[in-house]
């Protein structure tokens, strides 16, 4: 079996084959080759990648924690290139697929910003392209997120998708007609910024009273603390449980004390539960979909803070009881989402190489042909 050690003079020549990639994105999943692909989910603390097939199945995944970002944006692509070469020596890979927790550009080439990595405007599907000897494909993690719930997922059948992350931050993606609305400048999706509060809390991204500071992993965590730093008498159960090292309180572990009952963690998954909902209930006013898919971690919690977050829909939600209301619903496929969709979408590009590919062959045949009914001639003569 070839693999792609065998082929890394060719790489550069094969970039070139990829420079757009079709919108009708519905239409060209339907007749992408099935075979298997790679997909790579790069986050501030893990790289993961995965072999995944044409029906989303994975069928190996490795994982490596993420290179620090203070090290060159290299020493990332040099792992992403080790654990492809690790995947292609066990399988027959046609292309890979990059959701990157950053900004990527309309085209699909450069990583304008990763708050997490030292990207910045990184051509990477360009060098990756050039070392590997197979098409490459980057996009936004979050939007690979989305388009494998559309595919395999919570989203099936649904035209028009909206997906939020809820993780560290606020991520997101729009799926409309079976197309990914990337936006003219690629950053559409980042819902986590948009204002709900004037003059709230400060945002890293340097505004206040971001939606993302008010709902997600960190707001959860940060209110968790000040509550227990304010030694409140709602939570000696959380400070007991840390023993008194307020530091330690993370996420997960409000979420596995709201289960086991503790008031607090309870009310606070309601707490950013509630503003979730205010935020589903905007985006509604502004992209009327049918579904909204919420995934990442936070979403572990389920109920405790979906059903606070349906609730506050439906109290916020402009033209209530007038309008039909869109599902939502929580994640299926997990923290390997953003994976199994960027090799999906690397099937893409997998046609459009090798139908080019193909070309190319037929063209080299014909002059071979030619080149023989010449040398017949002659021969003759």
């Amino acid at each position: 079996m070839s693999t792609y050690r065998d082929f890394t003079h060719r790489g550069s020549a094969r970039a070139t084959v990829l420079r757009t990639v079709g919108t009708r994105e519905r239409r060209s999943h339907l007749s992408a080759p099935r075979v298997p692909t790679v997909g790579i989910d790069i986050g501030g603390t893990k790289v993961m990648a995965g072999v995944v097939d044409a029906d989303g199945n994975i069928l190996e995944k490795l994982r490596t924690e993420t290179p620090d970002k203070s090290k060159s944006p290299k020493v990332v692509e040099d792992t992403i290139v080790e654990l492809v070469l690790d995947l292609s020596d066990r399988h027959d890979v046609h292309a890979v697929g990059i959701g990157a927790a950053g900004w990527v550009d309309a085209d699909r080439n450069r990583v304008l910003f990763a708050p997490h990595l030292s990207w910045r405007n990184e051509p990477l599907r360009d060098r990756l392209a050039g070392r590997l000897a197979v098409p490459v494909l980057v996009d936004n993690d979050a939007n690979a997120a989305a388009w494998a719930e559309w595919r395999f997922g919570a989203g099936r059948d649904e035209d028009h998708l909206v997906m939020i992350t809820l993780g560290t931050g606020i991520g997101g993606a729009i799926l409309e007609d079976g197309q990914v609305k990337r936006g003219k400048f690629g950053v559409a999706g980042e819902f986590g910024h948009m204002q709900v509060v004037p003059g709230g809390h400060r945002c890293p991204c340097g505004n206040r009273g971001c939606w993302e500071q008010y709902s997600s992993g960190n707001a959860l965590v940060r209110e968790a603390r000040e509550l227990a730093a304010a030694e409140s008498p709602v939570a000696y159960g959380i400070i007991e449980h840390v023993k008194g090292n307020i530091s330690e309180i993370t996420g997960p572990m409000i979420t596995e004390l709201a289960r086991e009952g503790d008031a607090m963690c309870v009310e606070l998954l309601q707490d950013i539960g509630q503003w979730l909902g205010v935020g589903i209930a905007n985006l509604a006013a502004a992209l009327d979909p049918s579904c909204f898919v919420i995934g990442g971690g936070v979403s572990a919690a389920d109920d405790l803070l979906i059903g606070p977050a349906r609730d506050a829909f439906r109290r916020h939600l402009t033209g209530r009881g007038y309008r039909p209301e869109a599902r939502i619903t929580r994640a299926q496929l997990g923290p390997e989402a953003g994976m199994v969709g960027a090799a999906d979408l690397a099937r893409l590009v997998a046609r459009r190489f090798r139908r080019a590919n193909r070309r190319r062959v037929e063209r080299y045949e014909r002059y071979e042909r030619y080149a023989q009914s010449r040398r017949t001639t002659r021969g003759v003569l």
